[in-house]
């Protein structure tokens, strides 16, 4: 079986776990602090907070960028549900803005009509499976209607827009750390920023609101990163650059081999932005997904959908009043879109027969 995602593991994530656990610190400590530095210089951010999650750290963005109680949020509805439950967790307001058919990212079209008409106070763009949104295009919106910008970044390390790396690039950038992700510390995440008023915030809002050792200044969580996760993201730190490369020469091969195969369209891919590819994901028309993905699995390939259903058709949403129809584009996406294994662990003959597999299905 090939699967979808698997992720990698080597001796010094041992080695440090080891080195945390003989070390009696299992909780925040140095090697927390050695993380958040290492992967913000990697993502050119000026400071990072790590947190137990990329939920958590959704959340604290939007805190540390000032959401509150009534605002309203415009993000995606199509991508996890995390992205819009963030929102909530603040008593904010999600506004949905519809996609790019071509991306599957948010929409700066359709995210322009929201602000025309409505008092916004913060943006949620997501970096879809690992491409970029259109950042100059939201950055010039957030600078004619004065909101914060906040990077979804959890399925883009390392990803690139215009040489500017993603989750630096806006007020704020939450990032996934979880099992499945590009690089992985079990479960965690961090915020990037390179505002200092942002940083410092961020800081109290993960840690009980403490300004000091026993001074709580504002109401905070219980949001930190312990040491034996961050040792692993540390030794993950050190290979997620090789590990992008391989993605991105992987999923260059899958496209090229199916650039000719009619009833489906491969991932496009922006010439400004560096794709990192934490899912390749493909577009089956004439109504075939379902089928083609049996053909798939019954073949040893693994695959999935991601995702089945807009987050505003989600029954929880339902019941906070959402309706059907709001984003064309994001609906009909859920009912064509497929992921297939781009992961690095692929050997050229899995591509090979991933690519001979998908050409020999009989519609």
């Amino acid at each position: 079986m090939i699967s979808l995602v698997r992720p990698v593991f080597g001796k010094k994530e041992k080695q440090l776990i080891n080195e945390v656990i003989d070390s009696g610190i299992i909780a925040s400590g140095k090697y927390v602090e050695q993380f958040e530095q290492k992967f913000a210089k990697l993502s050119d951010a000026k400071f990072g907070v790590a947190c137990s999650n990329g939920t958590t750290a959704l959340h604290t963005a939007l805190l540390a960028c000032g959401i509150k109680a009534g605002d309203k949020v415009i993000t995606t509805p199509f991508t996890f549900i995390a992205t819009s439950n963030s929102i909530l967790y603040c008593g904010a307001e999600p506004v949905f803005a519809d996609i790019d058919p071509k991306t599957y990212n948010i929409d700066p079209q359709s995210v322009e009509k929201i602000l025309k008409k409505q008092k916004i106070k913060a943006v949620i763009c997501v970096h879809l499976y690992g491409l970029p949104c259109d950042m100059d295009a939201l950055l010039k919106l957030k600078k004619k209607y004065k909101f914060a910008l906040i990077e979804d970044s959890c399925q883009a390390h390392l990803a690139k827009y215009k040489s500017k790396t993603v989750g630096a690039i806006a007020d704020a950038g939450a990032f996934s750390f979880y099992a499945t992700k590009n690089m992985t510390t079990g479960e965690g995440g961090i915020v990037l920023t390179n505002n200092n008023k942002t940083d410092q915030l961020a800081r109290q809002i993960i840690n009980h609101g403490r300004s000091g050792h026993s001074t709580h200044t504002l109401l905070g969580f219980n949001f930190r990163l312990t040491n034996i996760c961050a040792a692993m993201g540390i030794a993950q730190s050190d290979q997620i650059e090789q590990w992008t490369k391989k993605r991105i020469a992987n999923a260059s091969k899958l496209s090229e081999g199916l650039k000719d195969v009619d009833f489906i369209e491969v991932p496009y891919i922006p010439e400004d932005c560096t794709h990192v590819f934490h899912q390749y994901t493909l577009r089956i028309k004439k109504g075939l997904r379902d089928k083609f993905a049996k053909h798939l699995q019954d073949k040893g390939i693994g695959c999935g959908v991601y995702y089945p259903e807009v987050i505003y058709k989600q029954p929880l949403y339902k019941k906070l009043g959402y309706k059907k129809g709001i984003c064309p584009a994001a609906e009909q996406a859920v009912k064509e879109v497929l992921s297939i294994p781009v992961h690095p662990s692929l050997k050229n003959e899995d591509i090979e027969y991933i690519i001979k597999t998908i050409k020999g299905f009989k519609k």
